[in-house]
Order: structure tokens, then sequence, then C-alpha cells
């Protein structure tokens, strides 16, 4: 009988908060969450940077705090802006990770959802290519909805919400154009996961 040829183990999917399947590019705005955080939230975004326009690497150097203030004069109103997400996913569906899920990123800002304030101390930032608005691709959902379950084997996920949904009347993204159904239907998920109001 021929032996079998030996398995090279498998890598997991995560370590100390950094998903395989994540291009990484770290980012220094983050901080610890504060001592017995729960991480039940994911926290979805819309970004584009200059606003509207696709495809380059602006929003990543960004988060890397690298980005060139005078390139374009929009980038003047956000001078010297210091933020991060945990992941951002271009409009190709390519995912890419800033901040590991461990640790506290910038992104939620004054916030409150599910009778707790402070969302970044116990959520996760998930940022799509986009603008507020306007729809996203297919490629961004299949993506984020094989991210989102991806995270809760990680982390006890509880709620999904938007921007939107926790800085209400100063946010107002994902915003109209993305389908909370289009992500319940990837996910497979509950309609109790998500934002009441969404139409699931």
């Amino acid at each position: 009988m021929t032996p079998k040829a030996p398995t090279a183990p498998s890598r997991p999917l995560w370590s100390n908060g950094w998903y395989r399947f994540a291009h990484q590019q770290r980012s220094p705005n983050y901080g610890p969450r504060p001592p017995q955080a729960r991480i039940d939230l994911v926290v979805v975004h819309s970004i584009s940077l200059p606003p509207g326009q696709y495809g380059g690497d602006e929003v990543m150097a960004l988060f890397a705090n690298t980005l060139d203030w005078d390139a374009h004069p929009y980038f003047s109103s956000i001078r010297g802006l210091q933020v991060s997400a945990h992941f951002y996913i271009r409009r190709n569906g390519e995912l890419w990770q800033f901040v590991s899920t461990e640790d506290r990123a910038w992104h939620a800002g004054v916030s409150r959802y599910r009778g707790r304030s402070n969302c970044n101390d116990d959520s996760i930032g998930i940022e799509l290519e986009g603008l507020e608005g306007d729809s996203f691709e297919a490629a961004q959902y299949e993506t984020l909805a094989s991210l989102v379950p991806a995270i809760a084997q990680a982390h006890p996920i509880r709620h999904i919400a938007g921007h939107e949904h926790i800085a209400p009347g100063r946010k107002n993204d994902p915003g109209a154009g993305f389908s909370w159904q289009e992500l319940q239907r990837g996910t497979g998920w509950d309609a109790r996961y998500f934002p009441p109001g969404t139409g699931l």
C-alpha cells in the first residue's frame, strides 16, 4: 500500500485579530479596547477619496496617515484627520485590513447603538469603497457577506448596522444605495441582526 503523502497543516482563519484572507496594511490609528469590551457590533461605512472617485489609493493613504493633503482641493477639508477602519472593501471586492479586530479602530466617532455609546469601543468597522447614497458592486457584497460570518467566528457578533444608524443626523453612510436585503441574503442571518427600518 502506498503511504499517504503528509498534508500541510491548515492556516488558522484568524491570528491575533488579523484575517487570513485580507491584505494587510497596518494603520497607526488605533488603541486598546476598554477592559471587558464585548465586541458584538459590525458597522458598515462607505468612503471614497476624492468623493465619488474610485480605484486610487487615497483611502488607504488616509488610514496610514500618508495622504498628500495638497493633491486635491477636497483634501484641505479633512487635513490632519486621523481615522481608520478594521477593513476596507474595494469596488472589485478586494479586501484590506488595517487594524486587528482585537484593537479599537477609529471609525465610528460620536455614536450610540443598542443602548451603548462610544461604538468604537466594542465594534468592528468595515468601509466599502463608494459614495453614500450610491449603489455598490456585487463583488463588494460577496466579500462583505463572507467577511461578516468570519468575524462572528472570532467575536460574539449580534448586531450589524450602518454608520447612519449609530450616528443618526451626523452620518448618512452607507446610505440608501446600500442593500441590507442583499447582505442578509448573502449571510443567511436572521433579520434581528440588522437595523430596524431596513425592510427586513
